[in-house]
């Protein structure tokens, strides 16, 4: 039976799936430049990690609810779900741990060079 909680809980997740997806799409671009320039920065990298992984887990968590509540759950099902929130919830534990590394050494502006090609251009020059 499909109570009210339910069907607050699958609106406040939705929500929030909703407005993860836009803040990765809004990204998106800034991200590509960097990529493509192959210089990022560490914070804004894990900053991207943790709302990924935390995008997916709540998308798991709507398929957890959503099975539950609408009684589409069966134990197969609620084996690849947990198996999955697992994964998920590991995603977003390194990233939280990441975030809290960089701000526990106050290293905000780290940068990752990605290209190796670059750093042989410099080493020319």
């Amino acid at each position: 039976m499909l109570d009210w909680i339910d069907l607050a809980l699958l609106a406040v997740y939705t929500v929030t799936v909703g407005t993860a997806t836009y803040i990765l799409a809004a990204h998106r671009k800034y991200f590509h430049e960097r990529f493509r320039k192959g210089v990022v920065s560490a914070f804004m990298l894990s900053m991207l990690f943790f709302l990924a992984a935390y995008d997916a887990k709540m998308l798991v968590a709507v398929w957890i609810r959503a099975s539950i509540a609408f009684g589409w759950q069966t134990p197969g099902m609620d084996a690849a779900q947990r198996l999955t929130w697992l994964i998920v919830t590991g995603g977003t534990m390194v990233g939280l741990l990441l975030l809290a590394y960089q701000t526990y050494t106050r290293k905000y502006d780290l940068w990752i060079r990605l290209r190796r090609r670059d750093r042989e251009k410099e080493d020319e020059e």
